[in-house]
Formats: structure tokens, sequence, C-alpha cells
């Protein structure tokens, strides 16, 4: 395979991944309205610990277990950042 075929591959997954962020965001939006109605604090750790430990159990090459981990670190990450906007 040549790289632009890897890069044309690369692409639309990319853009198969915002679409998925997108309905994420959707449903962060839902989780701020519950805390904001509720009071509940935006970092919930054991929350995120067991996200995190389903995300390790699902990644079939564990040659990329930590990169992927540590992305939905950093996604957790940003919609914690975007949560704590709202509820400012």
């Amino acid at each position: 395979m040549d790289l632009e075929l890897i890069r044309q591959e690369i692409d639309m997954i990319d853009a198969q991944l915002v679409a998925l962020l997108e309905k994420r965001m959707a449903l962060v939006s839902q989780v701020v309205a519950y805390k904001k109605a509720t009071g509940k604090a935006v970092l919930d750790t054991s929350r995120e610990q067991i996200v995190l430990e389903k995300v390790a159990s699902r990644v079939v090459n564990k040659e990329f277990e930590e990169t992927i981990v540590a992305t939905f670190s950093d996604i957790m990450k940003s919609s914690r950042a975007y949560q704590s906007s709202k509820l400012a």
C-alpha cells in the first residue's frame, strides 16, 4: 500500500471519529444538564477509571493499548473542560 492510500484511509477514519466524537459531546451536554440540576461535580474519578479500564480491555492489539488509553484520557479531559465551561 502506498502512502497516499494509507492517508486516504486515515482521512476516512478521521471523518468517522469526528462524527462519533460529536455524538459523544451531545451526550456530554446531557450530562452537564444533569450535573447542573443535581449539583454534582464535574470530575468523577471512579467513573473515569472504569472507562479507562474498559477501554484497555477492548484493545485487541496490546501494542496500541497505552496510546489508545491515553487518547481516551485526553478525550475525558476535554470533556471535563467543556463541562466546566458550561457550569461556570
